[in-house]
């Protein structure tokens, strides 16, 4: 009996993550594909876009190690969106509302840093403890707050 409960509650949360990777797949891919027209040559927004374009592909592909890519890619891309949403260098329509939708698209990926940080944790080729994990989280969010501070200063 209870081998039959812990079966049923595994494929439910197998359906559950599949239902997130796909909706943080499209999401993130929708969000690359606005962002990439609004791009400058003044920092590395195209590249990054590109880069959240092929990993989001990647993750609709069922490949579930693209999570630690696409939280990464959305993560750098953010500070160029934020500054073409809210600085005057844009137009209102159509440049700053798309700026403002893609950087909406990109809430679902930072959502899933933790997991992106077991994932990369993996990509390393380190062993993936408990430790191990906290340590790359805690890194890849300080490195996000220099790269979100960068722009500003």
């Amino acid at each position: 009996m209870a081998e039959a409960v812990r079966s049923t509650r595994h494929t439910q949360a197998l359906t559950r993550r599949r239902r997130d990777d796909l909706f943080v797949g499209v999401t993130a891919l929708l969000g690359s594909m606005l962002a990439l027209p609004l791009a400058t040559s003044n920092w590395n927004g195209p590249e990054v876009a590109a880069t959240l374009a092929v990993a989001a592909t990647c993750m609709l592909a069922g490949q579930r190690w693209a999570i630690a890519l696409v939280a990464f890619s959305e993560l750098l891309l953010a500070p160029t969106l934020v500054v073409g949403a809210f600085s005057g260098g844009l137009a209102l329509f159509p440049g700053r509302i798309v700026a403002f939708a893609a950087l909406l698209m990109l809430v679902p990926g930072l959502l899933q840093m933790r997991r992106a940080a077991a994932a990369l944790v993996l990509l390393i080729g380190i062993k993936r403890t408990q430790h191990r994990v906290r340590r790359v989280h805690a890194a890849v969010i300080a490195l996000g707050a220099v790269v979100i501070a960068l722009p500003f200063i």
